[in-house]
C-alpha cells in the first residue's frame, strides 16, 4: 500500500477500471469521486484505491452508478464534500463513435443513447467548474453526425461556455505511442482551461498542448519487445493468476512499470486455442505472414469462415509498437497474436496491460473476460500521467501561495 500525499483533487467520470485515474494517482492527485456504471470495473477501482491508501469509507463510495441519474450531483458531492475540484477527467463510452461500432450497426449507431452521454459530462463539468478538464474519446467522434449535424460541434459549443479549448484536430488527436506507450493509439484529447484561470493567470489550452508536445519529443519509441519479452513463456491454457517472476534486468519501460524487488506477475494466463488456430499463429508469427499469405502458403489452414480479412488474424511485431488494444479482446485475441512463434497463442491479460502501460502491481480482480474488457477500454496510464504532470505544473502556479 502507498501512503497518499494530499495534493490536487480530481473527479473521474466514466472511470472504467481506472487507467485514466492511475496516471493522476502517480502524479499525487487525490480522487474525490469515481463514477462508473459497470460492477466489475468498480471492483477494480476499489482494489486500486486500497493500494493507494484510501480509507474504507472512500473505497465503499465506489459502486455502480448511472451517470444519467437525476441525483448524480448529490452522489458526487458525497466524495467532494468541502474540497476544491481542480480537474475533471473522463470520456463517454466510445462504441457509438467508433468506426467498428458504426460498421456493425445498420443505423450507423445514430440511435445509440450513448451518443448523448457527453451531456452528463458537461452537466457535471458546469456544476463544479474545475480549473481544468480532460475529455477523451476515439477520433471517430470528430466525424459522427446525428441528423446530419456533427455532434462534436455541439460538444465544443457546450465546453466553450466556461472553458478555453482547442478545436483543431491536428492539436487534439494524440497518439499514445508518442508518449512512450508501446501502442499505436490515436485518441481525441480535449483539455479545457476555465476562463477565469485563463484571465487571472494567463494560462490557455494551447500552453498545455505545447507542453505535451515538448514531452513527446523527449520520449523514445517503446516496442512490443520492450513491453512483454521478459514475461514467462506460456503455451495455450497455461498460466495462473499469480506467477513467480523476477526479471534479471529491467529496461527503461519496465522500470516505469515495476520495482526491482517485485517477485511476481499477476493475470498472466493464456487462453486455450484449438489445433488449427495454434498452427495459424505458429506459421504467421514464424514467417511474419498476413492471413492472406498464410492461406496462399498453407491452404489447409484456410478458415471455415472464409470471409475473413487480414485484420482478423494479426501478429503483433516485436520491433514496433502494438496496434490499438481493444475491448474486443474479450471475444477473441486473434488480432493480437504473440510474436514468439514457439508460444502459439494470443496475448494474455497481463501482456495487454503491459501494452496499455498498466503497472505490474495493478491487479484486475475479475474474470479474464472482464480483464480484457477493462484493459481494452482504458486510457493508457502512462499517457494520463504525462497529462497529469502538465496540469500539476499549472496548478502549482495557481496555488503557489498555498503549497
Amino acid at each position: 500500500m502507498i501512503r497518499r500525499k494530499k495534493k490536487f483533487n480530481f473527479i473521474d467520470l466514466f472511470a472504467g477500471a481506472g487507467g485514466f485515474a492511475e496516471g493522476f494517482y502517480q502524479e499525487d492527485f487525490n480522487a474525490l469521486s469515481h463514477i462508473e456504471f459497470d460492477k466489475y470495473a468498480c471492483d477494480t477501482l476499489q482494489e486500486r484505491m486500497k493500494f493507494y491508501g484510501y480509507s474504507n469509507s472512500e473505497i465503499n463510495n465506489i459502486e455502480p452508478t448511472d451517470i444519467t441519474n437525476e441525483n448524480i450531483i448529490d452522489i458526487i458531492d458525497v466524495g467532494v464534500g468541502t474540497n476544491n475540484v481542480d480537474v475533471i477527467i473522463g470520456g463517454p463510452p466510445c462504441q457509438s463513435f467508433s468506426s467498428q461500432g458504426k460498421a456493425r450497426d445498420k443505423n450507423g449507431m445514430k440511435n445509440d443513447p450513448r451518443n448523448y452521454l457527453y451531456e452528463s459530462y458537461i452537466k457535471i463539468l458546469n456544476h463544479y467548474q474545475p480549473k481544468f478538464f480532460v475529455f477523451e474519446n476515439v477520433s471517430g467522434i470528430l466525424s459522427t453526425k446525428i441528423n446530419g449535424k456533427l455532434i462534436i460541434n455541439d460538444i465544443f459549443k457546450d465546453m466553450k461556455e466556461n472553458y478555453n479549448i482547442l478545436e483543431d484536430k491536428m492539436d487534439i488527436i494524440i497518439n499514445a505511442s508518442d508518449f512512450g506507450v508501446p501502442q499505436e493509439r490515436k485518441r481525441v484529447i480535449i483539455i479545457g482551461v476555465h476562463k477565469d484561470i485563463k484571465k487571472d493567470f494567463n494560462i490557455n489550452a494551447l500552453d498545455l498542448y505545447n507542453d505535451l508536445k515538448i514531452i513527446s519529443k523527449k520520449q523514445n519509441t517503446t516496442t512490443v519487445f520492450d513491453a512483454i519479452s521478459d514475461l514467462p513463456k506460456l503455451f495455450p491454457g497455461e498460466g495462473t493468476d499469480i506467477i513467480d517472476h523476477k526479471p534479471s534486468v529491467l529496461n527503461e519501460y519496465l522500470s516505469s512499470l515495476r520495482k526491482k524487488d517485485e517477485k511476481i506477475i499477476t493475470n498472466h494466463r493464456s487462453r486455450n486455442h484449438n489445433k488449427q488456430d495454434r498452427l495459424r499463429y505458429k506459421y504467421m508469427s514464424e514467417n511474419n505472414w498476413t492471413l492472406s499469405e498464410l492461406y496462399k502458403n498453407v491452404p489447409s489452414l484456410v478458415h471455415e469462415k472464409k470471409r475473413l480479412f487480414n485484420n482478423s488474424y494479426v501478429v503483433q511485431n516485436y520491433n514496433r509498437p502494438s496496434k490499438t488494444i481493444i475491448a474486443h479482446l474479450y471475444k477473441d485475441g486473434n488480432q493480437f497474436i504473440h510474436p514468439d512463434h514457439t508460444q502459439e497463442r494470443t496475448f494474455t491479460s497481463r501482456e495487454a496491460a503491459r501494452i496499455q502501460s498498466f503497472p505490474d502491481n495493478f491487479v484486475f480482480p475479475c474474470s479474464r473476460t472482464q480483464q480484457y474488457k477493462q484493459i481494452g477500454n482504458a486510457v493508457p496510464p502512462l499517457l494520463a500521467k504525462h497529462i497529469a504532470s502538465v496540469l500539476k505544473k499549472y496548478l502549482k502556479k495557481i496555488y503557489k501561495n498555498d503549497i
